[in-house]
C-alpha cells in the first residue's frame, strides 16, 4: 500500500473517531482527590497505610484520619476506585489507637482542603489529640463568614508579620491556676491550627458561677465564625497543647529588667572590660568593650577566660547585662556587631598554643552609647542609627 492510501485510510478512520471526553469536577472532587493522592504519595514512600496514634508524626495521624473518612463515604468511591492502584479504599483498615469522631461531609473538606500541604502552624489542620477534642468541645458552632473578604486582608498581614519575625507566638497559659481574662477585640491567636481573630467584644454579662462573660465574634482564618463566649475561647486555647497568642508587632520588650511569664527567656547581652596588661588593650581599657550574646550564665560563658584568645588571653569583668526575651540570639548579635563594626579592635593575640588569632567582639565603644544603642534597639529605631566612632556617638 502506497504513502498516498495510508494517509487516505487514516484521514477516513479521523471522521469515525470520538473526540476524547473531557471530565469535569466540581471543586469538591477536585480536593478530595487531592486529599487522596496526599495518602497514596505517603503509601509510596513508607510502603504501608498511615497508621493512627499519639507517637506518629503530625501528618501521618492527618493521613490516617483522611482515609478513615474516604473509607467510610461510599459516595467518593467511584471518584476514587480508578485512581486507587494501591487498594487503599478496600484494604483492611488499621485499629486506631482512639476513638474516631464521626465527620460529615462539610467536614471532610475542611480536612482535605489545602491538601497540597502546608507546614506552617498557622495553616495546617492536623489530627486533634484528645486534649484537642475536649478543647473543641468549648467552640460555639461555627458557620460559612459570610464577609470573610473583609477579614482576609487582616490574616494575610499576620502571616506576613510571622513569616518575617514582626511578630511571634506564645504559650496561652494559666495565670496561678486563673485563666487569664486578656482576649480583646482587634487580638489574634492560633487555635487547632487555624489563625483566629477576635472581630468584636459583647457587652459584659454576668456568667452562672459569678464571672464576667462576654459574648464574642471570632472569625477563624479557614472563612468560618462563631459566636461563642469570651470563657469558652480562653479554655479552648489553654487545652489546646499547641494553642498560642500571636503577638503585637511591637509587643513584648527585647530586653527587660522583669519579663512577662509569658515572655520566653532568650538569653543574655553581656558588655565585658578586659583586665589585660598588653600595652594595646591597657590604654583604651575605659572604651574597649565585649558585646556578646549567650543563652547560658554569662559567669559559665567567661570562665577560664585567661586561656581563651576570644577574651584576649586575660580575664575580665562584667560592665554591663542585658536579659532577652523573644528575640533570636544570633540575629541580635550580627545586629549589634554591624552597628559597631567601624569600631572594632583589630588586634592579633597569641593563644597557648602559638597559634595567632584575631578576636571579632571587642569594639572601642563608651559603655553609655551601648546603653543608647540597647535602647533603641527596644524601641525598634536602631535600623535608622549608625555609629560614629570619630564623635563616638550614634547618628541618624
Amino acid at each position: 500500500m502506497s504513502d498516498l492510501d495510508l494517509d487516505d485510510l487514516r484521514n477516513e478512520l479521523a471522521d469515525f473517531a470520538q473526540p476524547e471526553k473531557k471530565v469535569q469536577r466540581s471543586a469538591k472532587e477536585e480536593r478530595v482527590i487531592a486529599g487522596f493522592e496526599e495518602i497514596q504519595r505517603f503509601v509510596d514512600q513508607n510502603g504501608r497505610a498511615p497508621l493512627h496514634g499519639e507517637d506518629r508524626d503530625i501528618f501521618e495521624r492527618l493521613y490516617a484520619v483522611r482515609l478513615d473518612r474516604l473509607r467510610g463515604l461510599s459516595e467518593y468511591h467511584e471518584l476514587l476506585m480508578p485512581l486507587d492502584h494501591q487498594s487503599l479504599l478496600t484494604a483492611a483498615e488499621p485499629t486506631p489507637s482512639a476513638p474516631v469522631e464521626n465527620m460529615d461531609d462539610d467536614e471532610l473538606l475542611a480536612e482535605l482542603d489545602g491538601a497540597a500541604g502546608s507546614s506552617d502552624i498557622t495553616q495546617l489542620r492536623h489530627v486533634r489529640s484528645a486534649t484537642e477534642k475536649r478543647a473543641a468541645e468549648e467552640i460555639a458552632n461555627r458557620e460559612r463568614c459570610e464577609d470573610f473578604d473583609r477579614f482576609k486582608p487582616l490574616f494575610d498581614a499576620v502571616q506576613a508579620d510571622l513569616d518575617a519575625g514582626t511578630r511571634t507566638t506564645r504559650p496561652f497559659v494559666k495565670d496561678s491556676g486563673f485563666l487569664k481574662a486578656d482576649i480583646g477585640e482587634g487580638q489574634f491567636f492560633i487555635l487547632g491550627g487555624q489563625i483566629v481573630y477576635v472581630a468584636h467584644v459583647g457587652e459584659p454579662i454576668k456568667a452562672p458561677n459569678g464571672e464576667t462573660d462576654a459574648r464574642l465574634r471570632v472569625i477563624y482564618s479557614n472563612g468560618t465564625e462563631s459566636d461563642l463566649l469570651l470563657r469558652s475561647l480562653q479554655r479552648a486555647l489553654y487545652k489546646d497543647e499547641a494553642g498560642r497568642r500571636i503577638t503585637e508587632p511591637t509587643a513584648g520588650p527585647l530586653f527587660a529588667s522583669e519579663n512577662d511569664e509569658e515572655d520566653l527567656a532568650s538569653g543574655t547581652i553581656y558588655v565585658l572590660r578586659s583586665k589585660s596588661d598588653d600595652p594595646r588593650i591597657a590604654q583604651h581599657r575605659n572604651v574597649l568593650h565585649k558585646i556578646g550574646v549567650t543563652g547560658g550564665k554569662v559567669d559559665k560563658r567567661i570562665a577560664n577566660a585567661e586561656l581563651d584568645p576570644t577574651f584576649l588571653m586575660a580575664d575580665v569583668e562584667v560592665v554591663a547585662t542585658y536579659e532577652l526575651f523573644n528575640i533570636n540570639r544570633a540575629r541580635l548579635e550580627k545586629l549589634i556587631h554591624r552597628l559597631f563594626g567601624r569600631a572594632r579592635l583589630n588586634i592579633e593575640i597569641q593563644d597557648r598554643f602559638g597559634h595567632h588569632v584575631s578576636p571579632r567582639e571587642w569594639f572601642l565603644v563608651p559603655l553609655f552609647v551601648i546603653d543608647e544603642a540597647v535602647e533603641k534597639i527596644k524601641d525598634g529605631s536602631i535600623t535608622q542609627f549608625s555609629y560614629d566612632p570619630d564623635a563616638a556617638k550614634l547618628v541618624g
